[in-house]
């Protein structure tokens, strides 16, 4: 489509106007002509197939059948007034109704003329009825837009419904600008990637997926249009790894010094696991090529991640920079901290921890000793991007469960010195691949999958509220053998009341079950200040309480080796991944740990389907791509802020074969044409540079 025809006002478009312009903009964000082109059907209804009146049922959604009217009264007076028609075929009769639009149908609906009958059949008494019919003649005349094989259905709303812009009333619009503009579908794939992929046109696409002639049209423009979707997400991402690693240079940490190898020969508590080790080798490669090193590091709970981060830190401490490591958290960063200090034992290096609640006079001595070059590890949570915390020499920067952190904020951090420091991204949360693929695509991906040696699996029992008292029971025994409990309530967003009443109910049980001096129990929940929310983490970690009831989802990365229960109260209420999270906070220890699923009698197949799981498996992977299918990749932790996820046709569960070949080209691409300068890949050079806003790919000098 021509630039002009693209950016024109959809109200110019016939039949469109201010008034409705208005409406299409606020409910459907379709502003200009190429929004509603782009604005395809969620579904299709199949028009080939025509029902015999004695094959219908109630339970059927949509029918169409071909029938002659052989009666049509007016019944009732005023408001109750309506017309009942009769269709008949050769199997039986069925009653068409119609409430409003009386006198068009009294003017156009013939006794004794054959229609095909659009519609729900609904039984009543016996006898079925089909309320306000679509009605079209028979037969059908050649070439009219929208007596279709397959029915387009497009999303509407209430507000777009009264202006009569219904599916139908949308499918006529884009009817109309296909009509009289398809021809102008400028093509946006370079050729040879069609031919390589064997892909139907932009515009034929276009034409398929509104008004499809067959099922097969069908499907090649879907095909078409899920493959450029995802190119172009690709396009974007690889290219902006392409750009910095032209653009950027990176530290070059080409020495492994004493620190490195003592903290390993004398400190190291326990043996790597081979994937610690594969993951350490792929950073040290990184990191020697002076190209910016961009890492995800994915390891399930408790597969080792924070020793991969520390090795790189002292990596890093051993090529003269500094490092940081930034957590989403108070808690999580003071856990970091106190993780860091207890491995490394001695003063081998130096490390700090920088949070929100850091004393004015801590902070004043810390800038001066960071920027000294004093510190070699500095730890915390958002407060080390503040202007003020300056490093004399910053040279890789750990990241942890990096999706709670903006894009803008990571930036920050790569300011701080002449030359970006290297970024080290980790997170517990396993993620799909095909998810890992856009959600970082940017990124290289290492995993650890492989858990430290003498780990035990969790075992996982799905007990229902008629159990509980076998739960409380299994408890007892395990708190009697010195170990300590966690049991957690759902947090319920719409109502911060309705958890503090299930945690009340629940405490109250618990005090009945686990009497004082005996038992010690440790609250933490929403409306607590973190000061209070602290002491009572510390009392529990100290062992100073042996139950710590929850609403707050316990945080990731909290560490208590002698915990080896986690209850999970209304476990279907939390999503895989959650429920996943919160099981990898027992199992820290040597000990058996147990995660116990206590839900209520009822359970949707959803609900059913992700407790099965969680006792069937404890690999992490597995569970994310069940996740994915079950909840789609927008509600997967904090993926919305990406922006590459508001896909409009491609299907991350179901399309991993697509995205891989689409991400194979893109990187087949830059492999032979690394600044896109060839005449065959200037439609991509373009699109990049209006997406980068202008800036263009050419190496440093």
């Amino acid at each position: 489509m021509s630039v002009e025809i693209l950016s024109a006002s959809i109200e110019y478009l016939k039949g469109v106007g201010p008034k409705r312009a208005e409406l299409l903009k606020k409910e459907l964000g379709i502003f200009a002509y190429d929004q509603l082109l782009n604005y395809y059907p969620f579904r299709y209804i199949d028009r080939t197939r025509f029902y015999k009146i004695r094959e219908l049922n109630p339970e059927l959604p949509l029918v169409q059948i071909v029938g002659r009217i052989t009666d049509k009264k007016t019944i009732g007076e005023k408001h109750k007034k309506r017309i009942v028609a009769r269709l008949s075929d050769e199997t039986g009769t069925i009653e068409l109704v119609w409430f409003q639009s009386l006198k068009w149908v009294e003017e156009n609906v013939m006794r004794g003329k054959v229609y095909i009958v659009f519609g729900k059949p609904n039984l009543f008494n016996g006898t079925f009825s089909i309320s306000h019919p679509e009605l079209e003649n028979y037969p059908r005349p050649a070439g009219v837009t929208g007596n279709l094989t397959l029915q387009p259905i497009y999303n509407s709303t209430e507000k777009l419904k009264k202006h009569f812009l219904d599916s139908k009333g949308i499918q006529k619009l884009v009817g109309l600008l296909i009509e009289q503009h398809i021809r102008e579908v400028k093509e946006s794939l370079p050729p040879y990637v069609m031919e390589k992929y064997k892909l139907i046109s932009k515009r034929e696409a276009l034409l398929h997926i509104h008004f499809p002639g067959s099922a097969q049209m069908l499907q090649d423009a879907q095909r078409r249009l899920k493959f450029e979707e995802l190119f172009f997400i690709q396009l974007q991402l690889l290219g902006s790894k392409q750009q910095r690693n032209l653009k950027f240079k990176g530290a070059v940490f080409d020495k492994v010094g004493a620190k490195i190898n003592t903290f390993y020969k004398d400190i190291l508590p326990f043996p790597l696991t081979g994937a610690q080790k594969r993951v350490i080798k792929e950073i040290r490669l990184d990191t020697h090529r002076g190209i910016q090193m961009n890492r995800l590091v994915q390891g399930d709970v408790g597969s080792g991640k924070t020793i991969v981060a520390l090795m790189s830190m002292l990596l890093a401490n051993d090529n003269g920079y500094q490092a940081c490591m930034m957590a989403p958290t108070e808690i999580l960063a003071r856990q970091h901290y106190q993780s860091l200090v207890s491995l490394l034992k001695d003063d081998l290096v130096k490390v700090a921890v920088l949070t929100g609640s850091t004393t004015k006079k801590q902070r004043t001595l810390l800038h001066e000793q960071l920027e000294a070059g004093e510190i070699d590890i500095l730890v915390g949570t958002h407060a080390l991007i503040e202007d003020k915390v300056k490093f004399k020499n910053l040279g890789l920067v750990v990241i942890d469960e990096q999706h709670r952190f903006g894009v803008e904020q990571r930036a920050k951090l790569w300011r701080k010195n002449s030359i970006p420091p290297h970024i080290l991204v980790m997170t517990a949360t396993p993620i799909p691949r095909t998810l890992a693929m856009t959600l970082y695509g940017d990124l290289d991906v290492s995993v650890i999958d492989e858990l430290p040696l003498g780990r035990k699996p969790i075992e996982t029992k799905h007990l229902f509220e008629s159990q509980r008292l076998r739960m409380f029971g299994f408890m007892k025994e395990e708190i009697k053998k010195g170990r300590q409990v966690y049991v957690v309530y759902p947090l319920i967003k719409e109502s911060e009341q309705l958890d503090l009443l299930y945690l009340e109910a629940g405490i109250e049980q618990m005090r009945y079950q686990f009497p004082l001096p005996d038992f010690q129990i440790s609250i933490v929940h929403g409306k607590m200040s973190n000061a209070d929310k602290q002491y009572e983490m510390q009392r529990f970690v100290e062992g100073k309480a042996q139950i710590m009831v929850a609403t707050t989802v316990i945080e990731v990365g909290v560490n208590v080796p002698n915990a080896s229960v986690m209850v999970i109260e209304h476990a279907e209420r939390f999503g895989l991944s959650q429920l996943h999270q919160l099981r990898g906070r027992v199992g820290r220890g040597a000990e058996q740990s147990f995660c116990i699923l206590m839900s209520g009698n009822k359970l949707t197949r959803e609900g059913k389907l992700r407790l099965e799981t969680m006792v069937k498996t404890n690999n992490g992977f597995e569970i994310s791509e069940i996740d994915l299918q079950l909840r789609g990749p927008g509600d997967l932790s904090g993926t919305q802020q990406s922006g590459v996820l508001e896909l409009k046709m491609a299907d991350l569960a179901k399309d991993q074969a697509i995205l891989q070949e689409a991400r194979n080209m893109i990187i087949e691409i830059f492999e032979q044409d690394p600044v896109l300068s060839l005449p065959q890949n200037h439609l991509l050079r373009v699109y990049l540079e209006r997406k980068n806003q202008g800036i263009t790919f050419d190496k440093i000098s």
